[in-house]
């Protein structure tokens, strides 16, 4: 059975960082992509990045999180971390992280990713 976990959220003060892990497992082989999204209270899920692992790592963002947000992958196969930093109010939300097996055309689009965490919040806040 697959299964994707989250860890790493909590609370930081407006400029600080904040790093999340991923870790998706009960599959042998490597997920093709794996992204985090986020939902803001009162909003739809956003997704923020991703990284397409067999695709040589090419990573993607979207324009909220460029240059503040950093994905990779973990030392261990199925693991990613989201390395955030300068961080907002505006952050403030939970955090899912998302794989799939296939190939992934729009990787910021929910329907795209069929195996999902339960998500870790994030708040920013002084």
């Amino acid at each position: 059975q697959i299964r994707v976990a989250e860890s790493g959220g909590g609370s930081v003060p407006p400029g600080g960082s904040l790093t999340l892990s991923c870790e998706a497992s009960g599959y042998s082989s490597s997920f093709n992509w794996m992204a985090w999204f986020r939902q803001i209270p009162g909003k739809g899920r956003e997704g923020i990045a991703a990284i397409w692992s067999n695709g040589g790592g090419t990573t993607e963002y979207a324009d909220s999180v460029k240059g503040r947000f950093t994905i990779s992958q973990g030392d261990a196969k199925n693991t990613i971390r989201l390395q955030m930093n300068h961080l907002t109010s505006e952050d403030t939300g939970t955090y899912y992280c998302a794989a799939d097996r296939r190939y992934v055309g729009k990787w910021s689009e929910q329907r795209e990713f069929d195996f999902w965490g339960q998500g870790t919040q994030v708040t920013v806040s002084s």
